[in-house]
């Protein structure tokens, strides 16, 4: 076990199925990260079951009134040591909710020029369910995502991994729980949520990350310094 006092997990649920998949493997990966860290917390957060108002570009003023539903969600990302997203892939992309609160989070996780992100390094997990083999993923489903990732990274987070799970379909045609049916999967679930939490907790403690994810945070980040001396 990994002694911490306190460390804190936000898992953020985009998909509206119940039951679901995402919500059973992002349960599961709760399930291996509390075996990985004594003192721990987790908080749950069904999107969907939220009230937040489409993106506008009053929204980065300093000076607008924030809706409660967003100012509790915004409190609970920057608390967090770790976030993990479970998020079902529609059409190629993602329910429209989530995209809405990552371009409401530029709000509060860019700084004022907007071009430097403000969440040094913090690290985020990414959890995809969706009915195409894992062929269509790796060969097209990741690139019509890839807003995701870049835009953590953009905010200054860090991807530690991302799952795709495939043919999330109980027959042809008709979604419906099947990883409930995969012990496989959940195993493996458990076991990133170990190593998540593991280094959720030391980047609780000291701010670190796993020495290739600090590199590559840290080679992003003189990119965007850069990239804002040039503007």
């Amino acid at each position: 076990m990994y002694h911490r006092i306190v460390t804190r997990l936000l898992v953020l649920i985009a998909g509206t199925n119940n039951p679901s998949n995402g919500v059973l493997l992002a349960s599961a990966f709760a399930e291996g990260a509390r075996s990985a860290v004594n003192d721990l917390t987790i908080d749950t957060v069904k999107l969907a079951a939220l009230k937040i108002d489409h993106f506008r570009l009053e929204f980065y003023d300093p000076a607008c009134t924030q809706e409660e539903d967003f100012c509790a969600l915004q409190h609970l990302v920057e608390q967090a040591d770790g976030v993990v997203i479970a998020t079902p892939v529609w059409n190629f992309s993602v329910p429209a909710h989530l995209k809405n609160f990552i371009d409401r989070m530029g709000s509060f996780a860019l700084d004022a020029t907007r071009s430097r992100g403000t969440l040094k390094g913090k690290p985020f997990f990414l959890i995809f369910t969706g009915g195409s083999p894992g062929a269509a993923w790796t060969g097209l489903m990741r690139k019509t995502v890839s807003f995701l990732p870049q835009a953590i990274k953009y905010f200054g987070g860090s991807v530690l991994g991302q799952h795709y799970e495939p043919r999330c379909m109980e027959g042809h045609g008709r979604f419906g729980l099947v990883v409930d049916k995969r012990p496989e999967s959940l195993a493996r679930m458990r076991e990133e949520g170990t190593r998540f939490a593991r280094s959720a907790a030391h980047y609780a403690l000291d701010g670190s990350l796993p020495i290739r994810h600090g590199m590559m945070h840290k080679a992003y980040s003189l990119t965007q310094r850069l990239l804002a001396i040039i503007r």
